[in-house]
């Protein structure tokens, strides 16, 4: 029997995307999307918590993510999670889940208010390394 891996997310870019190349010339955009979901706890207190998406897109559509979106833009992403490893110099092991996108698409421009900030990634944080198995790194 087969499995199924897809996500859909609809949140707002935490910062604008960031494009490389593989050494073959393959573009790559990475960008992070903050989800945030609400919900009023037993006491009657409204709560909100927000959850953090690493975004990956490839070919024609990583060209697409850099031209067309911006911080605060809220977008539509669909895609499948893909979970990268790799040892840094001092040998300790580093893992990152991503979502691939496979779809993108523009829901609205930068809100009025928005006030989002991703913390910064510390050097130990930064994907290096090898990924998925006939997917080339840019990194």
């Amino acid at each position: 029997m087969r499995g199924l891996n897809k996500v859909m997310i609809i949140g707002y870019l935490g910062r604008d995307p960031e494009m490389r190349y593989t050494p073959a010339g393959r573009p790559v955009t990475s960008f992070s999307v903050a989800t945030t979901r609400g919900w009023t706890n037993s006491n009657g207190e409204r709560r909100e918590e927000t959850e953090w998406f690493n975004v990956v897109a490839w070919g024609n559509l990583a060209e697409i993510c850099k031209q067309r979106l911006r911080k605060g833009h809220q977008v539509y992403i669909e895609g499948r999670l893909q979970t990268r490893g790799w040892e840094d110099a001092e040998g300790k092991k580093h893992f990152r889940t991503e979502l691939v996108a496979q779809e993108m698409i523009i829901l609205g421009g930068r809100p009025q208010n928005l006030e989002m900030e991703q913390p910064e990634m510390s050097e130990e944080e930064m994907p290096v390394g090898e990924g998925a198995i006939g997917e080339e790194l840019p990194f």
